[in-house]
C-alpha cells in the first residue's frame, strides 16, 4: 500500500514508456516487503540536470538512467563511481548526503548474468563485435576481469583503436586487439567466447547478423548477444547451428536492475530471488529461453 512512508525510485529517459525496469523493481519490492514504488519519468534532452535536482529535492531514493541521458547526467552529480568514470556512462543514481552519486550497473550486470550461466571471462579470449557505447563498456569489463585478449571487430577500425588506447590508459591493460570487421577470417584458428554488442538483429530487423559467414561461427564456443528482443537472434541461431552455446541479453537487464536495487537499499538479493524475478520478466516481455 502506498502511504506517507513509501519510497520512490524510477528511471529517466526519452523515450521511456517501453521500459521493463518497473517489472524488475516492483517485483523485488513486493517479494522483499519493501514499501517502495518504481515509476518511469520521461525527461527530455537538455533537462536532465533539472530532473536530477528535482528528484533530490523530492527525496527520491534512487534513479536509473537510460538512453540518451547516460553521459549528460554525469554533469549533474555529486560524485561518480570509478567504474562509471572509466566507462564514461552512468545508469544508476544513488542518494548520498551530498546529492546523487552515479554508478554503472550495466557491466556488473552483464558479468553477473554471464556467471549465472556458467560463462567465465577470466583468462578467456573474446571476440567483441561492435564499437558503440555498449561495446566500449564491454571492452572495459573484459580488461577489468582479466580477459587475456579481446579481438574487437568493427567496420571502422579507427574507432576500435581509440577504444583500445583508452582502455589501456585507464586500466593499464593492453588486451584489446583492433580489427576491421571484414578481417574476421584472419582470427587465429581456435574457439572463442563472442559478445555481440551491435544493434544488428534488434527487433524488427531480426533476420540479420553482423557477420553471416558460417566459418566465423565455427570459431565460437559460446555466443552472448546483448539484445534480448528477439530472444533468439540471427547471431544466436548461427552460433547454435555450429554447435555453440548461445544466450540473449535479458539476464543482463535483470542483473543491472538487481544491482541498482541493492545499491539503493543496502541489501544483497539472493540468486533464488533473482531467478523468481527473471521468470516474471520473461512473462512480461513474452520472451522464452530456447536451447
Amino acid at each position: 500500500m502506498i502511504d506517507g512512508h513509501t519510497r520512490v525510485c524510477g528511471v529517466i529517459g526519452s523515450p521511456v514508456e517501453h521500459t521493463m525496469s518497473p517489472a524488475i523493481h516492483n517485483a523485488l519490492a513486493k517479494k522483499l516487503s519493501h514499501n517502495l514504488v518504481y515509476v518511469p519519468f520521461h525527461v527530455k534532452t537538455g533537462e536532465v540536470a533539472e530532473a536530477v535536482k528535482g528528484a533530490c529535492a523530492l527525496n527520491v531514493l534512487g534513479l536509473n538512467v537510460t538512453v540518451p541521458h547516460k553521459k549528460e547526467v554525469m554533469e549533474a552529480l555529486a560524485g561518480i563511481d570509478p567504474l562509471a568514470e572509466k566507462i564514461g556512462a552512468v545508469n544508476t543514481l544513488v542518494r548520498t548526503a551530498e546529492g546523487f552519486k552515479g554508478f554503472n550497473t550495466d557491466m556488473p550486470g552483464l558479468y553477473r548474468a554471464m556467471c549465472s550461466e556458467g560463462i567465465r571471462l577470466e583468462g578467456e579470449e573474446v571476440i567483441l563485435l561492435g564499437a558503440g557505447g555498449a561495446a566500449r563498456a564491454v571492452a572495459f569489463l573484459c580488461a577489468e576481469k582479466g580477459v587475456s585478449k579481446v579481438y574487437m571487430l568493427n567496420r571502422s577500425v579507427e574507432k576500435v583503436r581509440a577504444i583500445a588506447r583508452e582502455v589501456e590508459e585507464k586500466t593499464g591493460k593492453d588486451c584489446i586487439c583492433p580489427m576491421a570487421l571484414s578481417d574476421y577470417p584472419g582470427l587465429p584458428d581456435k574457439k572463442y567466447l563472442a559478445i555481440q554488442a551491435t544493434s544488428v538483429g534488434l527487433f524488427p530487423d531480426t533476420d540479420k547478423a553482423v557477420i553471416e559467414d558460417e566459418a566465423f561461427y565455427r570459431k565460437i564456443h559460446t555466443g552472448y548477444d546483448l539484445i534480448y528482443k528477439p530472444s533468439n537472434t540471427r547471431f544466436m541461431q548461427m552460433v547454435r547451428a555450429q554447435k555453440g552455446e548461445a544466450y540473449h541479453g535479458l539476464k543482463m537487464l535483470l542483473y543491472q536492475g538487481i544491482i541498482a536495487y541493492e545499491l539503493w537499499n543496502g541489501i544483497s538479493v539472493s540468486e533464488d530471488l533473482a531467478e523468481e524475478v527473471y521468470e516474471i520478466l520473461k512473462e512480461k516481455t513474452g520472451i522464452r529461453d530456447e536451447g
